[in-house]
């Protein structure tokens, strides 16, 4: 049964979704950024600004967080909304319950910076805290939900296919992964979910896109071959309507042999992890984010 909490966040979106992609974009993200204020940070949490190789990012940490563990975040928001202070408070969830540190980067976004962009800023982020910061790969975990969680498996897909040592797993939640939008629940969710839809989708998607090809797997991963990947979590709510893009994904992953979990939650929208403040469901979930980090990492420098 859905708690009252994520009920009451449903109807508070559903009351407030006049801001859509197709407004200005700039009244748009001023909307989404809004957000941020409803996400109060704990005062125990440590957040440093950083520029990563001339990207923006902050380190965000818990005071269980060892140093060694790190987990690459990549927001969502259509890859032309979201930001650092839009997810500094479920990133500090995710410090807490996994004791790693996190890097939360604030990518260029889209039309001002479309494809390849987004994709260039996280390569160089995994790459800084390789060489820079001296973060071992068998220590990192990277992630995202949305755009990002697309962004995460872009990521992967990057740096097998440039042979730079891949992280230890991933967090991938939500995943946007087919930004040519053939997925069957982008029309049978499009009702239920009210965080997403799929005429903002659409716009979104030739925002990042542009003259490229939406089939290119670094677009759309699920059009890409996902053959040695490290593990994965996918995390999805059965509510929305990029459900179809992560049962895809997670197809397509356990017929590649990697080895992945696909978590669906019974009736929930679109990031519903980052209502954790409000919803049981939100919190359960973070919690099996961070027992699946602190599984992959290695166990030397483990807490559990």
């Amino acid at each position: 049964m859905v708690s009252d909490g994520i009920k009451r966040i449903t109807e508070m979106i559903r009351q407030n979704s006049k801001v859509t992609a197709k407004r200005r974009i700039e009244e748009s993200r001023t909307g989404f950024g809004q957000l941020a204020g409803f996400f109060q940070v704990a005062k125990d949490v440590k957040i440093d600004n950083v520029d990563v190789s001339g990207v923006s990012a902050v380190w965000i940490s818990t005071p269980e967080a060892v140093e060694e563990n790190v987990v690459l975040y990549f927001h969502g928001g259509g890859y032309v909304y979201g930001s650092i202070n839009t997810h500094k408070e479920f990133m500090s969830r995710i410090s807490r319950v996994s004791n790693s540190r996190v890097l939360l980067i604030d990518y260029r976004r889209a039309p001002e910076n479309p494809f390849p962009a987004a994709l260039e800023d996280a390569i160089t982020a995994y790459k800084w805290l390789i060489d820079s910061e001296g973060i071992k790969p068998e220590n990192l975990i990277i992630g995202g939900e949305s755009a990002g969680g697309g962004l995460t498996l872009a990521t992967l897909l990057k740096l097998r296919d440039t042979g730079i040592s891949l992280p230890a797993a991933a967090l991938v939640l939500s995943p946007w992964a087919d930004l040519d939008m053939t997925g069957e629940t982008i029309r049978t969710k499009a009702r239920v979910d009210p965080l997403a839809n799929p005429s903002d989708l659409f716009f979104l998607a030739s925002l990042y896109v542009g003259e490229d090809d939406p089939k290119n797997p670094y677009i759309s991963p699920l059009y890409g071959d996902l053959k040695g990947l490290p593990p994965m979590i996918i995390q999805v709510g059965s509510a929305e309507i990029l459900l179809s893009d992560a049962e895809r994904i997670a197809e397509k992953a356990k017929a590649a042999d990697v080895d992945v979990i696909l978590d669906i939650w019974e009736d929930m929208i679109h990031m519903f992890q980052m209502f954790a403040l409000w919803s049981p469901e939100g919190q359960k979930a973070t919690e099996k984010l961070g027992k699946f980090i602190q599984k992959h990492l290695r166990k030397e420098v483990q807490l559990i």
